[in-house]
């Protein structure tokens, strides 16, 4: 029953995102059909449906729901869309991914969180995800092409092993900068094979992308 908990907050959270743009009814649909706070530690549950990002252990935080609904609608994943997740986190943006596209690859760094996901996508049945533990920088080649890569950490620059797996006519999103700040960038391939970059949005912040095409190491570390 806990998944009906929050039901007033939940339609609360739908309105704060439609009031940030996002005027898609099949992505404010899911909002209102994923129960957020099954995914978050317990003692954030009361925040689940703010919208600010929360922490969810490990250094590391869920994002904030209108930011997920904002990459959900440049991103556009269909039925029959492949899609690469980097980083995981708490999985709730995971089921979102997997409730509007065919098949979900996801991948994050932290084996914690990764197993934690995993329960919370299992408890509601979700059965197209596949997660995996490892370095997101360089992707999930086995399973590659993918028609939409979605990345939840800041890199900085747009990874050449990402690109290299994005299916003709695909789209991949990431913040790119600097640690502090960073910028949405969009890059698309079209149907020839000419990939193309854009800038989706300003002044975001994500936690680093840490690995062979991201950064190097933890902020602070020698």
């Amino acid at each position: 029953m806990s998944a009906y908990r929050f039901v007033g907050a939940r339609r609360r959270l739908i309105e704060t995102i439609r009031a940030q743009g996002i005027e898609d009814l099949e992505i404010l649909r899911l909002f209102d059909d994923i129960p957020r706070h099954l995914f978050l530690p317990e003692g954030v549950w009361n925040r689940a449906y703010q919208d600010h990002p929360l922490p969810i252990g490990y250094g590391q935080t869920a994002s904030q729901p209108s930011l997920q609904a904002l990459f959900l609608q440049v991103l556009r994943p269909g039925p029959d869309d492949q899609v690469l997740e980097i980083g995981t986190g708490s999985g709730f943006y995971t089921a979102l991914l997997a409730a509007s596209a065919g098949r979900v690859y996801s991948v994050e760094r932290i084996r914690e969180l990764s197993i934690r996901a995993r329960r919370a996508l299992d408890d509601l049945e979700i059965r197209n995800v596949a997660l995996l533990v490892g370095d997101g920088s360089i992707g999930w080649r086995k399973y590659a092409p993918f028609h939409v890569i979605s990345v939840a950490a800041a890199s900085p620059g747009v990874p050449s092993a990402l690109v290299d797996q994005l299916a003709a006519g695909g789209r991949l999103l990431l913040p790119v900068g600097t640690l502090e700040e960073q910028e949405l960038v969009l890059v698309t391939r079209n149907q020839t094979g000419e990939v193309r970059e854009e800038r989706a949005l300003d002044r975001c912040t994500f936690v680093p992308l840490l690995g062979q095409y991201g950064w190097k190491e933890e902020p602070g570390e020698e």
